[in-house]
Order: C-alpha cells, then structure tokens, then sequence
C-alpha cells in the first residue's frame, strides 16, 4: 500500500532528470531523436515514456499479475486525482495528464496492453495483433499527439497508425527473442496459412523460409501504416516534425534491416548502425518530399476507442512550462548532439552484442 500525502507534489527538475535516466537505459533511439523536439513537448514526453516503462517493469518484476495490475490501476488513480505515489516518474505524470487534458481512457488502455503481455494472451488473427499494438503504441502515439496541442481527431488517428507501425517492426525485430521467452506476437492464423505449427515453433524457435514469408508479411503490413502516419505527421506544429520523422524513420529502418537479413529474426537481432542513423535523422531534418498533408481517414478499428475519448475529453489547462525552463539550444547544436549521441550508442550496441548472441546460443541449445 502507498503513503498518501495530504499535498500535492508538484513534479520538480529533478523529477524530470530521473524520468531521462529510465529513457536512456530504456529506449535509445526515440531518447535521442526526442532532443529533436522542442523542450516545450520533449520534456513532458520524457515523463510520459518513464511512466509507462516503470508500469511496464512493474508487471514485469512482479509475480503475482492480479496485485501488479491493481497497484498500477490504483496509482493511474492516483495520478488523476493529483495525488500521486511519490516517486518521480508517477509525480511528473499527473502534471502532464492535468496539463495537456489526456483522457484516463488513453493510459488505461496502455495498462490493459501490458496485462495482456503478461498473461500470455494469444494472437489469433491480424486484428488481436492490432489490438495489441494499439494498447501498448498506438496509446503512446495518442498522447504525443496531445502533448504538441493536437486533439484534431483524423491527426490523432495518424499519430495511432505511427505507433502501430513501429510496434510492427518490434515485432518483426523480436521474433526469436520473443519465442524463446514463450511469446509469439505474429498472427497464428497466418503461421498456419504458411504451413507452422504455432505452438511447435515456440517449442523450437527456428528459422525458415516460410516463417520469413510470415515476418515479410508484418512488416508489408508496418510499411502501410508508417505511409498513413505521413500525412499525419505533415500536420503537426512544425517545430515538432523533425523529431517525429526521425523516430518514424528509426523504426522503420528496424523492418528494412530485418529484410536485409532475408527476414531472418530468429538466429539473429536487426540492429540499426549509428552511422545509418545519422543519414535518417539527415533526412528527417531535410523535410520529407511529396507527402499529402491530407490526414482525413477514419482510424482502424482497433484504435477507434482511443480518438473517441479524446473527442470527448474535455480541454486541456492553461498553464506555464510543466518544468523550469531552459535555454532552447539552436538546431545546430541539437544535430551535433544527436549525432554525437548515435556514435556512442553504436560503440555500445557493438560492445552488447557478442554477449546477447552468446545468450542466444545457450538457450537455442
């Protein structure tokens, strides 16, 4: 049970400091082209991803899932109700949901997403993948939209598409990763319609030509979301796009590595090099060409839920910066950074992946 504090906490620098730590450590890419965003959206997105990683750990680590999932529903709670656990990441979070008027809807779908996860819930068809995908990204596509000022319902259906777009490429990246940990994100039906058993690949995690033919199939599937989520991003505030068509190129690039490999997921991990990196945020900061900023298409099914509520919710506070403000650094210095960024980020990704395939050797044997 958590102490309550008969005070609001207000969310403090040092809060937000904590909140870039987890982002770091937890996702390096979209930590580095966030510094693309302005401070304005970039900060309240750090403390958007820390409460979602620390729920996410939290059903990880815990054992016993109907406990996990009813303290993480008591501090969602909590956080709307301005009176958070007192930790950094739950404090920053209620100050962002209060400041940019984000429907609990939204989160609680994202918690529903990591209870599937650790339930074992299993993916019949492209639609249950969907769903998923929904829960766990299209949730956080939703709220970024929000956190730039956009409750536009066709935009924030885009910013939906982006999301399950690259949990798409996660999914394809993760393919043996996930089996081996007993968990299979692609449809069963389509493994089936290829001739594989479901549960006797999960027994034995091995690559082939049919199963590529699945993976290559997802990822097809990726390509038409990220070209939906083009228009979409052509339609937010322009000191935001670079951020996002870097991220959007990010993990695009995830699916094509994989292609590369002959859609080989299972004996090896796609690994986008930093160089590479580089060239993609050079083409995120060029501006991309010929894309229609024509964003008027309903959102899929499976998303339909998350713009309703945003529809319905009512408009955002008025308020100052969500943390101290800081001198905004020019464009020039936040490209030298990044790229400074995606250099040591590849040093340590070449230094972590002799251990991770020795890791998956011994478990394949």
């Amino acid at each position: 049970m958590y102490v309550s504090s008969p005070e609001r906490s207000p969310a403090t620098a040092a809060d937000l400091a904590a909140c870039r730590a987890l982002l770091r450590g937890g996702s390096r890419s979209f930590f580095a082209a966030s510094f693309l965003l302005p401070g304005s959206v970039r900060d309240p997105a750090i403390a958007l991803y820390a409460f979602c990683r620390v729920a996410d750990d939290a059903i990880d680590i815990d054992g016993h899932l109907p406990g996990a999932l009813a303290r993480l529903y008591e501090r969602l709670d909590r956080a709307y109700v301005g009176r958070p656990v007192p930790i950094a990441a739950d404090r920053a979070f209620a100050e962002i949901v209060a400041r940019f008027g984000i429907p609990k809807e939204i989160p609680a779908a994202l918690l529903e997403g990591f209870a599937w996860d650790a339930e074992g819930r299993i993916y019949e068809d492209f639609s249950g993948v969907t769903a998923y995908s929904v829960r766990v990204a299209g949730t956080v596509g939703a709220m970024m939209a929000m956190l730039m000022g956009v409750r536009d319902p066709d935009v924030v259906a885009r910013a939906c598409d982006l999301g399950i777009a690259m949990q798409f490429s996660n999914i394809a990246r993760d393919v043996g990763e996930d089996a081996r940990n007993g968990r299979l994100y692609l449809p069963r039906q389509w493994l089936r319609e290829a001739g594989i058993d479901p549960d006797a690949f999960l027994a034995r995690p091995v690559f082939t030509e049919a199963l590529g033919g699945v993976v290559k199939r997802l990822l097809d599937a990726a390509d038409e979301f990220y070209a939906r989520a083009g228009a979409g991003i052509a339609c937010l505030p322009l000191a935001c796009q670079p951020g996002i068509w870097a991220a959007r190129y990010l993990y695009a690039e995830i699916g094509r590595e994989v292609a590369r490999a002959g859609y080989d997921s299972v004996s090896r991990r796609a690994v986008v090099s930093g160089s590479r990196k580089a060239r993609l945020l050079a083409r995120a900061l060029a501006g991309p060409v010929g894309v229609s900023r024509n964003a008027k298409r309903p959102a899929v099914e499976e998303a339909r839920f998350l713009v309703d509520a945003i529809i319905n919710a009512p408009p955002p506070r008025e308020s100052g910066p969500l943390f101290p403000e800081v001198p905004e650094p020019s464009v020039g210095h936040k490209v030298a950074w990044v790229l400074q960024l995606f250099d040591k980020l590849e040093r340590l990704e070449r230094m972590e992946q002799p251990e991770q395939r020795r890791r998956a050797v011994e478990i394949a044997q």
